[in-house]
């Protein structure tokens, strides 16, 4: 293992079905950059506690199966973006669960997720007690100079809300705003299982008139409609999710929420800091775009990554949104308006 020094670190936050995932793979074939795919998504607030942590603990909170993801995947819901469950290992929601970095983060970069789980918990364990945002760093340290790599870029979708705590944990971490045209990407948001999902866990807490989940007391839980409980126990029937009549206005309203959480954020930092990213700009002007991403995350715009990233593109979902029947579009791009107001509205766009 040559010796490989991490030299900047980057989220890019954004709604989700934003393009966001294809831009982890554009990511992941650049030479210098170490992708860390949905990893926030993966472990969450857990691997962040308060106070100091020895490696044993770090390395728990980072193995330990991810309880809400294990329920879709024992429902028969699992996510497309859950890499491991397509190549399964010796791990499995139906048995030992699924381990945190496993399911998104390690496919993504070896076609060995076991032995890189068991390469990096061999080392974790042991390191000293310190802050989750020491034991973070040190881990990103120890996956750049695994892959002779220099730049951490993390991207998860749905993330904008861990932004504030990422950049309290990482002061000096740059953050891209990625985001999509609003119906186009409420439309993809109302046809994903996790997102249909998460409407539905968003309703319960409406419902229940809780801010968390975790404030639900079994007397909340059995107020709940009945084709709303059954979501919160260990298995449910992937039919409350799939066949749901939700509004489409839902989606448009959930993601002028999350681009107007994402640019409230990006203002309130220093302009070295931050930078957007349009998923429509990235298809019309790919090398500019990403020779652009490449400066600010400070590697090179390499001739044949470029080319690369261009075959990854797929065109053909833009304007997905202009399908709809013309009653169900406006209502769509009412919904979608706060939000699209605020981006028009945003100097860095």
């Amino acid at each position: 293992m040559r010796k490989v020094t991490m030299r900047s670190l980057t989220f890019v936050i954004g709604t989700g079905r934003s393009g966001s995932t294809v831009l982890s793979r554009i990511l992941n074939a650049h030479p210098d950059v170490l992708s860390l795919n949905e990893f926030m998504a993966s472990v969450g607030d857990a691997a962040f506690p308060d106070g100091e942590l020895s490696g044993e603990e770090f390395w728990q909170a980072l193995f330990r199966p991810a309880p809400h993801f294990e329920r879709m995947i024992r429902s028969g819901l699992p996510l497309p973006e859950f890499l491991y469950t397509r190549r399964p290992g010796r791990y499995a929601a139906e048995t030992t669960g699924i381990p945190a970095l496993s399911l998104m983060v390690l496919p993504h970069l070896t076609d060995d997720p076991d032995g890189l789980l068991d390469e990096l918990g061999a080392a974790v364990v042991r390191w000293p007690e310190r802050g989750a945002a020491e034991h973070h760093r040190a881990l990103f340290g120890l996956l750049c100079a695994r892959f002779g790599r220099t730049a951490v870029v993390e991207r998860s979708g749905y993330s904008t809300g861990w932004a504030p705590g990422l950049r309290g944990a990482f002061p000096d971490a740059r953050f891209v705003h990625m985001f999509r045209d609003g119906p186009d990407c409420a439309l993809s948001m109302s046809r994903h299982p996790g997102y249909r999902t998460i409407s539905l866990l968003r309703e319960i807490k409406a419902q229940a008139r809780v801010d968390s989940l975790g404030d639900l007391t079994p007397e909340l839980v059995r107020a709940l409609p009945a084709d709303l409980a059954p979501l919160l126990d260990e298995r449910f029937d992937p039919a409350l999710v799939r066949d749901r009549d939700i509004p489409l206005r839902t989606f448009g309203a959930l993601w002028s929420e999350l681009v107007t959480e994402g640019t409230r954020f990006l203002g309130e930092l220093p302009a070295e800091q931050r930078s957007t990213l349009s998923y429509e700009n990235l298809l019309d002007r790919t090398d500019e775009e990403l020779t652009r991403l490449a400066d600010f995350i400070g590697v090179a715009p390499l001739p044949e990554w470029l080319l690369a990233a261009s075959e990854l593109l797929d065109h053909s979902r833009r304007g997905s949104a202009r399908r709809l029947p013309a009653a169900a579009f406006d209502e769509l791009s009412e919904s979608c308006a706060p939000g699209t107001r605020v981006l028009q509205g945003w100097p860095g766009r």
